[in-house]
């Protein structure tokens, strides 16, 4: 199957149902069809599957044919040449051009039950087909073909109507496969509503459904394709985060401190949502985008504080103080790179230009986690190392480990040159 992509003709939710009977296929597809058109904001609801053909369906009476020697392969080689043809020889038309002559039957006789059921079949002595349908354009069989292999070993002509039934029928226009197996699509586009919350929906009415034996569900179309790429971006986000904690814990020897500074890209994801919430869009793979670049940047102005409150408590300062010292003294740098930043994104949140409505939801995440990661770090980051490095220092005094009382080291005068 093949997927859908810009200028392709395939839906954007695609329920795929697979199996080996095409009957019971349609038949679930119908039902997950019908609960389709009870969710809002689906649209163009189609089976792939629709537009069926009429067709002459050919029922070979296996007993009987078992006597004579028939079976299914022996029957379709031998009706090939009334309906596919067969090659009788080549023809030079007058403008010296060979051509290929391939005899078959006529159209209307291709068409007509009663022809077909006088189709001859050539029967050996031995109870099998020799031969197959002798390149005759009439379509009908002389009256004395019935019968069966003679005693003296000449082959015999029998009708196809004494072995198999022939019905007109309906089938379908085409037959998809999919790993092998039959597949009928549901697929449907979607209009008013997101991709997400269509699917989340119309997921709940199919759980409700009881397919038959034998049928599998699967995904296609952009659900299929969404759910791949969230997958890879939030393996990307783990694996962003994990290799940034790593490295604060190098930088910082010790492991509750990268900690405090990791608790800070949480904040940033409330002005992500507050802000698609407030634009209308949805969280999409450039949004996402955003939020892993939001990881480092909401980061540095974490580290910017509690670096140099640990400097300043180091050196003497009580860990209150040094806090709000650290407030006081990196606000500035902080609030710069935050606005500058924001300043920078401006253009890419307006969607101003070609291909504006694919890369507008990455600045405007960006924009939204930068503002509160930004007055949150001010607030929350301090109180919650506060609490952390006071109880790591209580979780010491139960062990009998008590942590050395930190000295601001004076600089010490230099002495007074000889005179």
């Amino acid at each position: 199957l093949s997927q859908g992509g810009p200028g392709g003709n395939q839906k954007q939710i695609q329920v795929q149902l697979r199996g080996q009977d095409m009957p019971t296929l349609t038949r679930a597809a119908l039902a997950i069809e019908g609960e389709m058109r009870k969710v809002k904001g689906a649209t163009d609801i189609d089976l792939s599957t629709r537009g069926d053909r009429p067709e002459l369906e050919i029922q070979l009476n296996r007993g009987l044919a078992g006597t004579l020697g028939l079976n299914v392969a022996q029957m379709a080689q031998s009706l090939r040449p009334a309906f596919a043809g067969v090659k009788a020889g080549d023809w030079i038309d007058p403008l010296g051009k060979t051509r290929d002559v391939t005899v078959r039957l006529a159209p209307e006789a291709r068409t007509n039950v009663t022809d077909i059921e006088q189709l001859p079949l050539v029967v050996a002595p031995s109870g099998g087909i020799s031969a197959g349908t002798q390149g005759s354009t009439s379509g009908t069989a002389p009256a004395s073909t019935s019968g069966t292999a003679t005693a003296g070993g000449a082959p015999s002509l029998i009708p196809l109507g004494q072995v198999a039934t022939v019905v007109r029928s309906t089938g379908p226009a085409q037959i998809d496969h999919l790993n092998r197996d039959k597949v009928v699509t549901v697929g449907a586009n979607v209009e008013g509503r997101s991709l997400n919350e269509v699917t989340t929906d119309l997921n709940k009415r199919v759980k409700k459904l009881r397919l038959p034996p034998g049928v599998i569900l699967s995904q296609g179309g952009d659900v299929k394709n969404q759910t791949e790429v969230f997958t890879k971006i939030f393996a990307a986000l783990a694996l962003a985060v994990l290799m940034m904690y790593l490295i604060l814990v190098v930088q910082f020897g010790s492991f509750l401190d990268p900690l405090a500074i990791l608790l800070s890209l949480p904040l940033s994801l409330v002005g992500v949502v507050l802000m698609l919430l407030i634009t209308g869009d949805t969280l999409n793979l450039m949004s996402l985008i955003g939020v892993i670049l939001l990881m480092g940047i909401v980061a540095k102005n974490a580290i910017l504080l509690i670096d140099f409150a640990k400097w300043n408590h180091e050196e003497g300062m009580p860990l209150r103080d040094a806090l709000i010292e650290a407030g006081r003294v990196r606000l500035r740098p902080i609030l710069m790179t935050t606005v500058a930043l924001i300043a920078g994104m401006i253009p890419v949140a307006l969607g101003a230009g070609e291909g504006a409505d694919f890369r507008a939801p990455l600045g405007r995440a960006v924009i939204g986690g930068t503002i509160t990661s930004t007055l949150l770090t001010l607030l929350v980051i301090p109180t919650i190392y506060e609490i952390m490095v006071e109880g790591r220092e209580k979780v010491r005094g139960w062990f009998g480990r008590k942590a050395k009382p930190a000295k601001r080291v004076e600089a010490k005068p230099e002495p007074a040159a000889a005179p």
